[in-house]
């Protein structure tokens, strides 16, 4: 049994102030991307320079405005990386590269010397400020871990007088969820009163949830207890660090903007140290699903995909969201029952919005294609066979076949798992376009005998082979078609009723063809079957779905 008693619960906030549940979000963050620093510390094989280059890249041609570059004082890669992005001039103009110091001499002094030539830089320092690290840890009290974040604060405003470029410094009282909220503000303010910023050189600071430590909404309270605390928030820019040690990453995201965040540091898919950061792209995708601009160029998930799973070596999981090969498909029946008939609705209604069930999002939006919405294996349903015909292929089954058809196609799935829609058309040619034998339609003479006759208006010569011989035989009805039934049935032993007739336009233009669906009653037994044909001739499209509805309902176990 687990052994539960060992763990203790975290605190939670006494917060009923609160006003953030009542808000909603209203427009994008600033994005910061720590991938070249968080994700890249967690990879297993961390990237070389030309890799963080391309994916520098990636980020910047993403709309990112602030990059974290990584860490130059702790490594040479680290510290070449931001040389080389210098000296090949790759930083724009309108972007802030940033770098994270621990607050001693070396690393800061080293970490200048990467800067130079650099135009916009946000420095950041961190130290830790939790009940847990100040004691196992650093064993030291409030005063000393303060006082490592306000030396650190003097040291870089030192080195600042004499950067040439524009410089903005972050602070992060690293492992805040486990800080004290008003020790975490006393640090926070004794930081701000060193650096001494203004409402145009705002400061950052930076609130991580290093490790998430309860659920998402003390996470919001502890951010807008914070935010409505600092004396002068309007030069602040609250930035919230989430990471997602029990999966609620985004959801700490986005409650901690409603309780008052400007910014977000996170990585593409998630990735960074134990369960990773909060991925940046999720929220955006979130965001642009209710309506609001992400302000992030995200309309091709896919290019993102090859850059990140090349450059990181880690591939994005088939369910992940938006991103992952399997979140537009659909391989239950009732699922692809409503999506078909969803999307039949809203372009017959409103298709310049989209309202589709299962689907919060317009796949062709980032990317992504229709095509593989729905997937068909053995829990697919008759509405999921149905779509794939129709999207795929232009034949729009009448509802009343679906389940012969898909009961068909489900014998596969359980053979092999899933069908490709390929194997879908070979088996419905297989059993409906193809059956041809022993009743197979060669040729027809139609004759117009409205004034000949008072009991029908068309006569037919109907040419046709049973078992390679050939026979004609005339036939009276109303119509072609009905003079074919009445033909058969009258000169034949194939005894039937027609209990259903659908035709469609299979394509389009001056060599379009149609498709025609028969059912058959044998009327003898009360049996029925289904028969397609097709010709550029309504015509013979219909007499040959006749003949492939006899073949199939008197000759099945043939």
């Amino acid at each position: 049994m687990l052994n539960y008693k060992k763990y203790r619960r975290n605190p939670v906030l006494n917060f009923p102030e609160r006003t953030w549940p009542d808000k909603e979000i209203e427009k994008a963050p600033v994005w910061c991307s720590v991938d070249l620093r968080d994700g890249n510390q967690a990879l297993i094989d961390p990237m070389v320079v030309e890799e963080k280059i391309e994916f520098f890249d990636m980020l910047v041609k993403l709309g990112f405005k602030e990059i974290e570059v990584g860490f130059p004082s702790a490594s040479q890669i680290e510290y070449d990386f931001l040389r080389t992005l210098v000296e090949r001039q790759l930083i724009p103009d309108d972007v802030k590269v940033q770098v994270l110091i621990q607050c001693r001499p070396h690393l800061i002094k080293r970490t200048f010397e990467a800067l130079e030539g650099v135009k916009n830089v946000i420095v950041h320092i961190y130290n830790s400020t939790s009940t847990l690290q100040r004691d196992v840890v650093f064993n030291m009290n409030k005063e000393e871990i303060k006082n490592i974040a306000v030396e650190g604060a003097k040291m870089v405003k030192d080195y600042a007088k004499d950067f040439k470029g524009n410089l903005w410094l972050e602070y992060s009282p690293e492992s805040f969820t486990g800080t004290e909220v008003d020790y975490a503000l006393e640090v926070c303010e004794a930081v701000f009163d060193v650096w001494q910023p203004t409402k145009e050189l705002p400061m950052i600071v930076n609130l991580p949830a290093t490790v998430e430590m309860t659920t998402p909404n003390v996470y919001a309270d502890q951010i807008e207890w914070m935010s409505t605390h600092f004396r002068e928030r309007d030069k602040i820019v609250l930035s919230v660090h989430p990471h997602n040690d029990r999966g609620t990453g985004v959801a700490a995201a986005e409650l901690a903007l409603l309780a008052g965040a400007d910014r977000v540091e996170g990585t593409l898919f998630g990735n960074g140290e134990r369960t990773g950061n909060v991925d940046i792209l999720n929220i955006a995708y979130n965001m642009f699903s209710q309506g609001i601009n992400p302000e992030l160029n995200i309309e091709n998930v896919n290019s993102i995909i090859d850059v990140y799973e090349r450059c990181c070596k880690i591939p994005v999981h088939p369910r992940h969201p938006y991103a992952g090969k399997l979140v537009f498909t659909a391989f239950s029946g009732s699922h692809q029952d409503a999506i078909n008939k969803g999307i039949k609705a809203m372009k017959e209604r409103h298709p310049d919005r989209w309202e589709v069930p299962y689907l919060p999002i317009d796949p062709s939006d980032i990317g992504r294609d229709y095509e593989p919405i729905v997937r068909i294996n053995s829990q697919s349903g008759k509405g999921g066979v149905a779509f794939i015909m129709e999207q795929y292929f232009g034949f729009k089954l009448p509802k009343e076949m679906h389940k012969e058809f898909a009961d068909a196609v489900q014998d596969i799935s359980e053979k092999q798992g899933e069908v490709t829609p390929e194997q879908i058309m070979k088996k419905f040619r297989e059993m409906y376009i193809n059956a041809k034998e022993p009743m197979h339609f060669r040729k027809i003479k139609i004759e117009d005998i409205s004034e000949q006759n008072d009991t029908f208006d068309t006569k037919v010569i109907l040419t046709y082979t049973e078992d390679g011989v050939e026979k004609v035989i005339e036939g009276y009805g109303n119509g072609p078609i009905d003079a074919v039934k009445h033909g058969l049935n009258e000169n034949t032993k194939y005894h039937t009723k027609l209990t259903l007739y659908s035709e469609h336009a299979l394509t389009m233009g001056s060599d379009s063809q149609a498709a025609t669906y028969i059912q058959l009653m044998n009327s003898d037994t009360g049996e029925t079957a289904f028969g397609v044909g097709i010709s550029s001739n309504i015509t013979r499209s219909s007499i040959r779905a006749i003949f492939s509805a006899i073949n199939r309902l008197f000759y099945k176990n043939r």
